[in-house]
Protein backbone atom coordinates (compact mmCIF):
# COMPACT_ATOMS: atom_id res chain seq x y z
CA UNK A 1 0.00 0.00 0.00
CA UNK A 2 1.61 3.77 -0.99
CA UNK A 3 -1.01 5.58 0.51
CA UNK A 4 -2.00 7.60 -2.23
CA UNK A 5 -5.61 8.86 -1.99
CA UNK A 6 -5.33 9.43 -6.14
CA UNK A 7 -5.40 7.75 -9.04
CA UNK A 8 -3.60 7.85 -11.84
CA UNK A 9 -6.41 7.40 -14.15
CA UNK A 10 -6.79 10.52 -16.54
CA UNK A 11 -3.29 11.43 -16.25
CA UNK A 12 -0.44 11.53 -19.05
CA UNK A 13 1.98 9.68 -19.20
CA UNK A 14 4.67 11.03 -17.55
CA UNK A 15 2.31 12.63 -14.59
CA UNK A 16 1.35 9.15 -14.06
CA UNK A 17 5.26 8.53 -13.56
CA UNK A 18 6.14 11.42 -11.30
CA UNK A 19 3.05 10.22 -9.36
CA UNK A 20 4.38 6.32 -9.38
CA UNK A 21 7.76 8.02 -8.28
CA UNK A 22 6.61 10.45 -5.75
CA UNK A 23 4.78 7.77 -3.64
CA UNK A 24 8.25 5.21 -4.20
CA UNK A 25 10.76 7.35 -2.52
CA UNK A 26 13.33 4.55 -0.90
CA UNK A 27 12.27 6.58 2.50
CA UNK A 28 8.32 6.16 3.79
CA UNK A 29 8.91 9.58 5.25
CA UNK A 30 9.79 10.94 1.60
CA UNK A 31 7.16 9.10 0.28
CA UNK A 32 4.67 10.64 2.80
CA UNK A 33 6.11 14.28 1.73
CA UNK A 34 6.44 13.98 -1.90
CA UNK A 35 3.52 12.14 -2.37
CA UNK A 36 1.11 13.80 -0.49
CA UNK A 37 2.13 17.17 -2.86
CA UNK A 38 1.86 15.45 -6.14
CA UNK A 39 -1.45 13.85 -4.82
CA UNK A 40 -2.65 17.38 -4.30
CA UNK A 41 -1.26 19.85 -6.82
CA UNK A 42 0.65 17.41 -9.68
CA UNK A 43 -2.52 17.54 -12.17
CA UNK A 44 -2.89 21.07 -12.01
CA UNK A 45 0.39 21.26 -12.52
CA UNK A 46 1.37 23.73 -16.08
CA UNK A 47 4.28 21.76 -17.97
CA UNK A 48 6.87 24.25 -16.60
CA UNK A 49 5.50 23.17 -13.03
CA UNK A 50 6.08 19.09 -14.10
CA UNK A 51 9.83 19.93 -15.26
CA UNK A 52 10.58 21.88 -12.01
CA UNK A 53 8.46 18.77 -9.67
CA UNK A 54 11.15 16.37 -12.15
CA UNK A 55 14.05 18.00 -10.80
CA UNK A 56 12.92 18.14 -7.16
CA UNK A 57 12.25 14.39 -7.12
CA UNK A 58 15.75 13.82 -8.18
CA UNK A 59 17.34 15.13 -5.30
CA UNK A 60 18.20 12.57 -2.69
CA UNK A 61 16.06 12.14 -0.25
CA UNK A 62 17.94 12.81 3.32
CA UNK A 63 19.35 16.57 1.22
CA UNK A 64 15.24 17.36 0.86
CA UNK A 65 14.12 16.49 4.41
CA UNK A 66 17.33 18.37 6.18
CA UNK A 67 16.37 21.58 3.79
CA UNK A 68 12.52 21.33 4.02
CA UNK A 69 13.17 21.16 8.06
CA UNK A 70 15.87 23.87 7.89
CA UNK A 71 14.67 25.60 5.24
CA UNK A 72 18.46 26.29 3.58
CA UNK A 73 18.28 24.60 0.24
CA UNK A 74 21.77 25.69 -1.55
CA UNK A 75 21.28 28.18 -4.27
CA UNK A 76 20.96 25.88 -7.07
CA UNK A 77 17.73 24.04 -5.20
CA UNK A 78 16.25 26.95 -3.51
CA UNK A 79 13.55 26.95 -6.48
CA UNK A 80 10.25 28.20 -6.59
CA UNK A 81 8.89 24.31 -6.96
CA UNK A 82 11.16 23.37 -3.98
CA UNK A 83 9.48 26.28 -1.31
CA UNK A 84 6.10 25.69 -2.45
CA UNK A 85 7.00 22.13 -1.71
CA UNK A 86 8.41 23.59 1.79
CA UNK A 87 5.35 25.98 2.05
CA UNK A 88 2.97 23.09 1.81
CA UNK A 89 4.18 20.54 4.42
CA UNK A 90 5.02 23.60 6.70
CA UNK A 91 1.32 24.82 6.29
CA UNK A 92 -0.26 21.62 7.28
CA UNK A 93 -2.25 20.96 3.75
CA UNK A 94 -0.07 17.77 3.32
CA UNK A 95 -1.25 16.12 6.10
CA UNK A 96 -4.17 13.58 6.31
CA UNK A 97 -7.52 13.98 7.30
CA UNK A 98 -8.49 12.92 11.23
Amino acid sequence: MTGTTRSSAGLDPRRRRLLFRAWHRGTREMDLLMGRFADALLPEMSEEEVDAFELLIEIEDPDILYWVNSGNAPAPFDTPMFQRFRRFHLSGEGLPEI
